[in-house]
């Protein structure tokens, strides 16, 4: 007979092959649900599919919209975040849909946290679920970083005041990449996510540096949009935090939320596409290889922040022989006119008048004051939440006419303008104050 450790070591074997065949079916029917619904769609040249208009579909059945939604935006099926709102203070939140919530001496909340109560009877996934959240019964959301660090998707968050600049400009960064982004004006009507839709599971960490590689892109030709943006990819983490579900997402076409005209899916001139159906049909989905070859020569060009690398950020694990002496990448050759003079001012900080600049070098100016977080990382690694680190620490400020660095950053400036053909005229307008005299009178 056999020693107990032996056939516990039999078992954990035979479990891990049963969860991955699991895993393994689950890609497959999402994979048979993604191509029959491609069945139902007109035979014709491939490259005109993705841009045919939604008029030339045939109309979907009810289970085929649910197949179609849940083959797009994919998860976590074992558990989901579902919306609560308090009527009485008006406060509201996810937390995961338990069938055990609230239940007298089972559930602990707020005391114990759902990702560590023994008591835990989460509920799937199911086709019910989501027809329920498209017919507005409520509102789901869903956990995009799957338990073995992959996801489905990737999607990026937009809800400043100028979202709609930004989006415009984080789309046009894609299209010029050659990545189908779907945008989706936000459950408030005051933002909207981009979505992109892979056709099997990427890892989150490869899936986040193509995205951080677009936003980097993006602020090359739009300097205004925020370091904050690294902050809002969902997933937000490369790896599955101890205890938690990683953070979520709101799925759209929620039923209440698309008569506000809300959670749809819009042109560049964010109007609502007529047949949302019909577009999500046609939407094109990367292949992981695609996706993993752009983060690959992304990180090998430095370009996925494109900021000085932290003792413990992925670039430096990536490619650490390539990291210049000063740990900050070079700058990128700019094409656009420049002037022969940049003015600044000195004073509690390093003014630089933003008159005649293209948008490519401001965003330069401003990456001179920003660095990678090495908490971020560090917190990472030791699969700790980052939902209150920032990845990124920036320390330039915007001003109508002005870009204000911290004054150590002139050197790095002079330098910076230096490297491409500008001189830079400083004005030092520092207070350094008047000189008193007083004498110690004491005893």
């Amino acid at each position: 007979m056999r020693l107990r450790d032996e056939l516990l070591e039999a078992i954990a074997r035979e479990q891990a092959l049963i969860t991955r065949l699991e895993r393994e079916r689950e890609q497959a029917l999402a994979r048979v649900r993604s191509l029959q619904v491609e069945l139902d769609v007109p035979v014709g040249d491939p490259d005109q599919t993705a841009s045919r208009s939604p008029g030339t579909y045939p109309s979907l059945t009810a289970a085929e919209k649910i197949a179609l939604f849940r083959s797009l935006f994919r998860g976590r099926g074992e558990v989901f975040p579902k919306l609560w709102v308090n009527p009485r203070s008006g406060r509201k939140g996810y937390a995961p849909a338990c069938a055990n919530e609230w239940v007298r001496g089972v559930c602990e909340k707020p005391r114990v946290k759902c990702g560590e109560c023994p008591n835990q009877a989460f509920i799937p996934v199911s086709d019910q679920v989501v027809l329920d959240h498209l017919q507005g019964r409520h509102v789901i959301g869903v956990y995009p970083l799957l338990e073995d660090d992959t996801c489905w998707f990737l999607a990026a968050d937009f809800d400043e005041e100028s979202w709609a600049d930004d989006v415009a400009a984080f789309v046009e960064t894609s299209r010029t990449v050659g990545f189908p982004a779907a945008v989706e004006r936000s459950r408030s009507g005051n933002g909207a996510h981009v979505w992109f839709f892979f056709a099997a599971p990427v890892a989150a960490a490869t899936a986040r540096r193509m995205g951080c590689y677009l936003i980097t892109e993006t602020m090359r030709r739009r300097h205004q949009l925020a370091m904050t943006s690294y902050d809002r990819l969902f997933p937000n983490q490369d790896t599955l935090p101890r205890g938690g579900f990683g953070n979520l997402i709101a799925l759209p076409l929620q039923h209440e939320a698309r008569e506000r005209g809300n959670t749809v899916f819009v042109d560049d001139r964010l109007v609502p596409h007529a047949d949302q159906w019909a577009y999500l049909a046609g939407l094109p989905r990367m292949e992981p290889l695609t996706v993993e070859a752009i983060a690959r020569e992304a990180s090998a060009r430095g370009q996925v922040i494109g900021l000085r690398i932290a003792p413990t950020g992925e670039e430096e694990d990536e490619v650490p022989w390539e990291a210049p002496p000063s740990r900050r990448p070079r700058p990128s050759r700019i094409d656009e006119p420049l002037p022969s003079e940049v003015r600044a001012v000195l004073a509690q900080r390093v003014f630089v008048e933003k008159a005649r600049l293209p948008s490519a070098l401001l965003n330069q100016i401003k990456r001179l004051a920003a660095f990678q977080n090495p908490e971020f990382y560090q917190r990472q690694k030791m699969r700790l939440s980052t939902a209150l680190t920032p990845r990124v620490v920036a320390c330039a400020e915007d001003h109508p006419q002005h870009v204000a660095l911290p004054r150590g950053c002139v050197g790095d400036l002079k330098e910076l303008l230096a490297g491409h053909g500008v001189r830079l005229r400083l004005d030092d307008q520092r207070v350094l104050g008047e000189c008193s005299r007083y004498a110690s009178r004491g005893t």
